[in-house]
């Protein structure tokens, strides 16, 4: 294989890994953009989605219904985490808050372990076939349902922030969410929105990703901190920042486990993170992860 080759392998599963940063990331920009609250929930969203989706399949639904319920599921258990657990501190200090995600994400990991227990679990590709070949590149089909996936997830994200009366009140109460409450909107319904959509998004993440890995009950954890960094890299507050910073991630990885060592490939993203953090303290950055962003 020429080094053209090794190039397009690399960028090809790059990109097919950064469309599920990516769309982790968005959940992780949804919730801090409304609420200021950094959800580290949402690799758990993720994990539920992938196990959700493999009993339901093994359930004998197809992958559209199985898809279907997943999602709906998730979004419920990110709406209830906001509800019974997050809105009662409203009032509370930001690191109180942060905390408590911290403590549900462990809750519903350990949660997770009693329902599926420790064994990793395999779901089926949403399309049976040879892997694909093109340009010197070889993909699974699985990774171009990743793609597809998640580029119809940034389209209808578009659609909905931009045409319809809820997704325009999430864009007020990002910008200014007292201006939105005295503007008649429901900041608190708001809220809600935001954190079933995060939940909505990891579910659709666990979801495609689980045929391409095996779907265990703390897979949420490395791929949660990983959505972090590619929504950090995006600038915290910006949708399309986190689906490029998602990408950008994702090709980091590729190329450095490819051209240098597997071995790195999971310290990249805290590499990058802490480079973005030293890069912002430092003032190099047109953007800033503050309440003021």
């Amino acid at each position: 294989m020429t080094l053209w080759d090794q190039l397009v392998q690399y960028t090809a599963s790059g990109l097919v890994v950064g469309g599920v940063y990516a769309l982790i990331g968005l959940g992780f920009v949804i919730v801090y953009s409304v609420t200021r609250i950094i959800n580290f929930a949402q690799g758990e969203f993720v994990m539920l989605g992938a196990l959700l989706m493999v009993s339901f399949e093994q359930a004998g639904l197809g992958a559209g219904a199985a898809l279907a319920l997943t999602v709906a599921a998730v979004a419920l258990v990110g709406a209830l985490l906001q509800r019974v657990a997050i809105h009662p501190l409203a009032s509370a200090p930001a690191l109180a808050v942060l905390i408590l995600t911290i403590g549900a994400s462990i809750a519903l990991r350990g949660m997770a372990l009693i329902v599926w227990g420790t064994d990793p679990v395999a779901l089926p590709a949403f399309s049976s076939g040879p892997p694909l070949h093109f340009l010197g590149a070889t993909m699974v089909r699985q990774g171009l349902w990743v793609l597809a996936v998640a580029a119809v997830v940034f389209a209808a994200l578009w659609f909905f922030f931009t045409r319809t009366y809820p997704g325009t009140a999430v864009r007020a109460c990002a910008i200014n969410a007292r201006a939105a409450r005295l503007m008649g909107i429901r900041v608190d319904r708001t809220y809600l929105l935001a954190f079933a959509l995060s939940g909505a998004l990891g579910a659709v993440a666990g979801a495609v990703v689980a045929p391409i890995t095996y779907a265990t009950y703390d897979m949420g954890l490395m791929l949660g901190l990983k959505g972090f960094v590619a929504a950090t890299l995006g600038g915290l507050v910006s949708p399309p920042g986190a689906i490029v910073g998602g990408f950008l991630l994702g090709l980091l990885e590729s190329y450095s486990a490819g051209l240098l060592s597997s071995a790195y490939k999971d310290a990249v993203a805290f590499i990058v993170l802490i480079v973005v953090l030293l890069v912002q303290v430092a003032g190099w950055l047109p953007w800033r992860v503050t309440e003021e962003a």
